[in-house]
């Protein structure tokens, strides 16, 4: 695979129920080692996969008051495309591992349980996730021993998605390419699936975000979508309140070719810029405040 260069236009229907509007981009999966200029990188992801078994990690801040409770807040470890996977998906799980960091800290106190999780097989067709609900669906709320106090699975009460933080430099050119620059407008897209079960649910908790984008976030507006699509929040849509963040919206925009990085060898590190990295600090700042009263955040005294 692969992606050429060229102006694409007209109106067409996009992913998660999206239209894909204006200048386009062609998008692909790198497959070609070779694109990959960089031998050692290119050594390490030369390491064959294995068939069987697959495993994804979690932890988990048990709550004070309702340890039987929880949010899910997860991100995908797994990348393609022959380059580091540093905005899809090493973004969404650096800010994962940031908010356990912050949540774990023994002068933090939570009322409700927080599950931080790193999914796999995310590029293969959102397994992990899928394997998650169907161990553990019919676990939740079960005290176990009784009596313990313990909930191994707590109630699920809403599941929130990092997916591609940092990029945001606007619609490709007509020529296909895209700004080197972050564009003035950039923020951080909130998606939830307006077709789901639990849209009107999972609208309020993506406005719950906003509101927390408005009163924490230092640097970037946040913009609430419908189309939350191809991501691991899409397979727990119409169970409980799903929602996104990502750098833009992930039909609309990235399937447009928005982000030419995107599953290439150039999702790399070196690659951002440090205003990309303050795009997805400023998602951070929204997930924090936003779980932060969710969960019912509070500093030991």
């Amino acid at each position: 695979g692969g992606r050429g260069v060229g102006p694409i236009t007209g109106v067409v229907a996009g992913s998660g129920g999206s239209r894909l509007r204006g200048n386009r981009a062609r998008t692909g999966v790198n497959n070609d080692s070779l694109a990959q200029p960089d031998t050692a990188l290119r050594r390490l992801n030369a390491q064959p996969s294995t068939p069987g078994p697959r495993e994804q990690v979690y932890c988990t801040k048990v709550g004070t008051t309702r340890p039987d409770e929880m949010y899910i807040v997860g991100a995908h470890m797994d990348g393609h495309g022959w380059g580091e996977a540093a905005n899809d998906d090493g973004s969404g799980t650096a800010i994962v591992m940031e908010l356990a960091r912050v949540f774990s800290s023994p002068d933090v106190v939570t009322e409700r349980s927080i599950r931080f999780v790193l999914w796999n097989n995310e590029e293969t067709g959102l397994n992990g996730a899928r394997a998650y609900i169907e161990q553990r669906q019919a676990l939740q709320g079960r005290e176990d021993p009784p009596g313990s106090g313990r909930f191994p699975e707590p109630k699920w009460l809403g599941m929130i998605q990092h997916d591609m933080m940092l990029f945001d430099h606007g619609m490709p050119r007509p020529d296909g390419t895209v700004s080197p620059e972050q564009r003035p407008e950039a923020d951080v897209n909130i998606e939830f699936q307006v077709n789901s079960r639990m849209a009107d649910q999972s609208m309020k908790l993506a406005f719950v975000f906003h509101q927390a984008n408005n009163r924490y976030a230092t640097d970037y507006p946040a913009t609430v979508g419908p189309h939350m699509t191809n991501t691991d929040s899409a397979p727990f849509q119409d169970l409980i309140p799903a929602i996104s963040l990502r750098e833009n919206e992930r039909g609309a925009h990235i399937g447009a070719g928005w982000d030419p990085h995107w599953h290439q060898p150039t999702d790399r590190y070196d690659t951002f810029s440090d205003k990309d990295f303050r795009l997805g600090l400023n998602a951070a700042q929204t997930t924090l405040g936003a779980l932060g009263q969710l969960a019912g955040a509070k500093l030991r005294r």
